[in-house]
């Protein structure tokens, strides 16, 4: 299927010689003998029977404003086609009432694709449930800085993260609906999102900002992508031929529709259209009667079009093939959703500091919850992902369901009276809410809401309200709910505990008590960088109309530098204690397109059953092209009880050490030492492996 696609766009650019060529390779051509596919053939016959108008009708959305929650394409009555709906998602279906999950950041703390596949799953049967064919997600943007106001959307700083969880979104979505993975590409500012230029040279756009989209591609195969609104290097993404045209299309065989970001992410009628764009969303500003005049006045060929609405007709036959009739309403916030809700909430909190024991909350007679987030179920920001639940949970609502007998008393604070204060001193225990909501950290809302934020650091009042709880009780909790990192040094030292719980959902605040309880261990690891200080991170630049970005950034650049994070990349603790041991490499020696397998024994050597992550780092020696200190390449999972010793296996090819060679235009694997380190949140073990 894939191959044919390449051959069709293959003759389709032959005929526009202002494209670039494909550079699919001929080895992939299929057989001449090869049948073409029922769904091909159906899909050629449907486009050969259209007028060239019902064909761009084909390329645009229908209104501006959704209808019940969902976005239109137009449909074709005359030929059966129903069009597509389309509706935002990247923490739960946004038409009407749903089931709401933790942001994408949360998700990816949890470092499990495969309870990420489930979340997929359930937004995907929901999307199908209100009508829905297109779920407008994952977002696996590079998280570049935590400033940025959609970090919260995205899974991490790191591509081969990214890459893994959301193509695992992806496969649970598309059981149901259309996954459409977005926004391509380099897109990590919000406040200039829709003029800024983002440059960078080749090899920082192959080996930083395009490796987790090429995996999500090739094997999830997602029904569409989203183009992002800003330039990159120099072109919009929408007219950008390499990114849509040379890469996705060609390269890497993404055989769906690319649609446009909603308004401005559609700038022209030409170069969006030769440039590989197919749809135009919400409303046909560009790709409805331009369209039809470019391609009657010559300036567009109407094999454009062509290849544009057989790649919309195809995904929109696929889908009546395989999901022939949809959910019941009932599966929308089902019992079985909440409780993966709550569960992947649990799994994605992080404990970053436990002194003393302080967790879990054993022999408390009494509690005190401080701060207005305290008794808020702070689901996170008001843009594009805004699902809403029926219902959701607080800190407040939940440790007080918890605690049962044990009284819990609320200080809303910020300001702390002397009657506050002797309540705090008065508790067992002090759970603080503090961080940002909405209104602070998102998608820009007409200029109202949301956006980058303005410092990593809390507000004054929230960190005063932080230094007076810690004065008046030693066991002071600090919970942090934000979409990204937090500076926390002015405040760190005095207090007991510190979690971070993202945004977490609407079942945040009982799967919260859970761990503060010790129902469960926490088992988040960071899947972003804590900074000491902001300093310690590239500069973030939301105001100027062309920025760059270098090749290093997050865990890659702070430990080139030689500086010591806050709370590094992957950390993260839990109510027991880990060991690694007898790491060991299948074959120490591989060629360039070898691999081998490292396998690393892991123990519990506490008291408490729990879950660890294992991470594989590769690190080369002696290149001859600027290397990273070390590359994430491989992760895993392990449920441990006490005692227990596990072998944990991880996948390491020649492949990982690439660099991207533009001169040649491909990725070179250089005969070289590699130091293979497997990492857990408190240990790292490393062995050699020599590619010749």
């Amino acid at each position: 299927m894939r191959a044919i696609t390449s051959l069709t766009l293959a003759s389709l650019l032959a005929l526009v010689p202002v494209v670039p060529a494909c550079t699919s390779s001929p080895d992939d051509a299929p057989p001449a003998a090869e049948a073409e596919p029922e769904i091909d053939r159906r899909t050629r016959e449907l486009v050969a029977q259209m007028t060239l108008a019902e064909k761009v009708e084909q390329l645009h959305g229908s209104h501006l404003y959704p209808v019940g929650g969902l976005w239109e394409t137009t449909a074709n009555e005359r030929l059966g086609l129903p069009g597509l709906k389309m509706v935002d998602g990247p923490r739960g279906v946004r038409a009407g009432k749903a089931t709401t999950f933790p942001v994408g950041m949360a998700r990816g703390a949890t470092w499990d694709p495969e309870l990420e596949r489930r979340v997929g799953e359930a937004m995907g049967e929901e999307t199908a449930a209100r009508g829905g064919d297109v779920l407008l997600a994952p977002t696996v943007n590079i998280l570049r800085h935590p400033r940025w106001g959609r970090a919260q959307e995205t899974y991490g700083e790191d591509t081969h993260h990214l890459g893994v969880m959301g193509a695992a979104f992806v496969m649970g979505a598309q059981e149901h609906v259309l996954a459409s993975v977005k926004h391509y590409a380099g897109n990590s500012i919000e406040e200039t999102r829709y003029e800024v230029d983002v440059r960078m040279e080749a090899r920082t756009l192959r080996e930083v900002y395009l490796p987790h989209f090429e995996h999500i591609v090739r094997t999830a195969r997602p029904g569409s992508v989203m183009t992002a609104y800003n330039l990159v290097n120099g072109q919009y993404c929408s007219e950008n031929p390499h990114l849509l045209r040379d890469i996705l299309k060609g390269e890497w065989g993404f055989d769906g529709f690319v649609e446009s970001d909603w308004v401005f992410g559609t700038r022209s009628t030409d170069a969006a259209a030769l440039a590989g764009l197919d749809v135009e969303m919400p409303v046909d500003a560009y790709f409805g009667d331009k369209l039809v005049a470019s391609v009657e006045a010559g300036r567009v060929p109407e094999a454009v079009v062509d290849e544009a609405a057989r790649r919309v007709v195809k995904k929109q036959l696929e889908l009546r093939r395989d999901h022939p009739t949809r959910p019941p309403p009932e599966v929308v916030e089902s019992a079985p959703h909440v409780a993966l809700a709550r569960l992947v909430a649990e799994r994605g909190v992080v404990l970053l500091r436990n002194v003393g024991d302080a967790l879990p909350l054993t022999g408390v007679t009494s509690l005190v919850v401080v701060g207005p987030l305290g008794a808020t179920a702070n689901l996170g920001d008001f843009g594009s992902s805004d699902a809403r639940p029926t219902q959701a949970i607080s800190p407040l609502a939940g440790l007080t369901a918890r605690a049962g007998a044990t009284p819990v008393t609320y200080v809303a604070g910020p300001t702390l009276s002397a009657e506050d204060v002797k309540l705090v001193g008065a508790a067992s225990a002090a759970v603080v809410v503090v961080g940002w909501t909405g209104k602070d950290e998102g998608e820009r809302i007409m200029d109202k809401e949301g956006g980058d934020r303005a410092s990593l650091r809390l507000s004054a009042d929230q960190e005063a309200m932080i230094h007076a709880v810690a004065a008046a009780s030693p066991r002071t909790i600090v919970v942090l709910e934000a979409g990204a990192a937090v500076v926390v040094r002015p405040w760190v030292d005095e207090v007991a505990a510190v979690l971070m719980a993202w945004y977490p959902g609407q079942e945040g605040g009982a799967a919260l008590a859970r761990l503060l309880f010790g129902d469960a261990a926490p088992a988040g690891r960071l899947p972003i960088t804590f900074p000491r200080d902001e300093a310690q991170l590239p500069p973030f630049d939301d105001t100027s109309s062309v920025v760059e970005y270098g090749y290093l950034h997050g865990y890659r650049h702070v430990e080139r530098a030689g500086e010591t994070p806050e709370f590094p990349f992957g950390f993260g603790l839990t109510y027991t204690t880990f060991s690694l041991s007898n790491l060991r490499l299948d074959a120490p020696e591989i060629g360039a397109s070898g691999a081998t397998t490292a396998r690393v024994d892991v123990t519990n050597t506490g008291g408490v059953a729990a879950s660890e992550l294992v991470q594989l780092f590769v690190a080369t020696r002696g290149s001859k092209v600027e290397r990273a200190p070390r590359d994430l390449r491989a992760f895993a999972r392990v449920e441990l009880a006490p005692g227990e010793t596990q072998t944990v296996s991880l996948p390491v090819a020649a492949r990982d050490t690439a660099y991207w060679d533009d001169g040649s235009g491909r990725f070179v694997v250089e005969p070289l030492g590699v130091d293979v380190e497997v990492a857990t949140a408190t240990a790292r073990l490393t062995a050699a492996l020599t590619l010749r």
